[in-house]
């Protein structure tokens, strides 16, 4: 028997900047060409903010769309989550932006830096402040701005990361079933040079001497973050099927992290799930951290391939090393 749900999401929301950049726009200044990068990734295009279009407003666009979806006005809100790791300022968070834009001044609000997982981090928050009674309407977010701090210099991850924001409104689950069956949080800070920005934080303050490093972008060591990516997706699924006492036969669709093809077809076969039941937009958007599993749920409802009543299957991993999985019912 499957779990029951104490929240469930009652509306969807996703934003993507207009201006698309091809593989072939990286051959004119990087030693690649879009072969190189299809293989290793699976990426065709990405969608790139200009240097004025804000993760707020991002963030605003996907909000409204969920908000629209579920009904719910900005003086509903309780509470606002968001997960990023390429916030707008480093004080105050984002979230306290988007919360003045969208007028939702009875919400509290709040960023969280758990990268890729952040809005799957986001769904926990959520479902625990209304378990708790703390909250009734909370806007979850997944949402970067990862041109922000990606090294254009840098092969290994340039041709990687895309901007965007998806959006969930979390509610109280109505007993028919649907909502969040199961979630599950992990973390390994031991891995956490894997994937990193060393410079530009508290510990190696912003200086000429780390500008001219370049060590306020990503930097990440490629083969070893595929392997512990697989070990920790695979390990998240399997923990949050049994936790929501559902079989992998049950599941109507996968929605993993959209970081790497290969990754993504790895989790599927450890998984037992074929790849016409996996939901796969990285060609289109690349690696959008956060924002990526709430864009291709976006993309999956527009396709029709989830429906009222799928059961979902989703999975992620990130830089810290953190990771994390959901089934739910739509």
């Amino acid at each position: 028997m499957s779990a029951t749900p104490i929240a469930a999401i009652t509306g969807l929301g996703t934003a993507v900047p207009e201006r698309v950049v091809t593989n072939a726009d990286y051959e004119k200044y990087l030693d690649t060409s879009d072969q190189w990068i299809v293989e290793r990734t699976g990426i065709r295009e990405r969608r790139i903010a200009g240097p004025h279009e804000s993760l707020a407003a991002l963030c605003y666009t996907a909000s409204t769309k969920a908000m629209a979806e579920a009904g719910v006005g900005p003086l509903d809100l309780d509470t606002i989550v968001l997960g990023t790791v390429s916030a707008d300022r480093r004080l105050p968070a984002t979230a306290c932006d988007l919360q003045a834009l969208l007028g939702a001044r009875n919400a509290a609000a709040f960023d969280i830096a758990a990268a890729c997982p952040g809005w799957i981090y986001s769904l926990a928050v959520a479902e625990g402040f209304i378990a708790a009674g703390r909250a009734r309407k909370v806007l979850t977010l997944g949402a970067e701005k990862l041109s922000s701090i990606t090294d254009m210099k840098d092969r290994g991850t340039a041709v990687l990361f895309g901007d965007g924001a998806g959006a969930a409104i979390v509610e109280p689950a109505t007993g028919d079933g649907r909502g969040i069956l199961s979630i599950v949080l992990g973390a390994d800070g031991n891995l956490a040079d894997l994937l990193y920005i060393p410079g530009g934080g508290s510990a190696d303050p912003v200086s000429l001497k780390v500008v001219e490093e370049r060590s306020h972008f990503i930097r990440m060591a490629g083969r070893e973050v595929f392997k512990a990516a697989v070990l920790a997706m695979a390990r998240a699924s399997d923990e949050a099927l049994a936790k929501a006492g559902v079989t992998i036969d049950e599941v109507d669709l996968m929605v993993p992290h959209q970081a790497n093809l290969r990754i993504i077809e790895a989790t599927a076969k450890h998984a037992g799930m074929p790849m016409s039941k996996v939901m796969v937009n990285i060609d289109r958007f690349g690696n959008t951290s956060a924002a990526s599993i709430p864009l291709a749920i976006g993309q999956a409802v527009e396709e029709g391939r989830i429906k009222r009543g799928s059961v979902l299957l989703l999975v992620t991993f990130g830089a810290g090393f953190t990771w994390g999985s959901v089934v739910l019912r739509w």
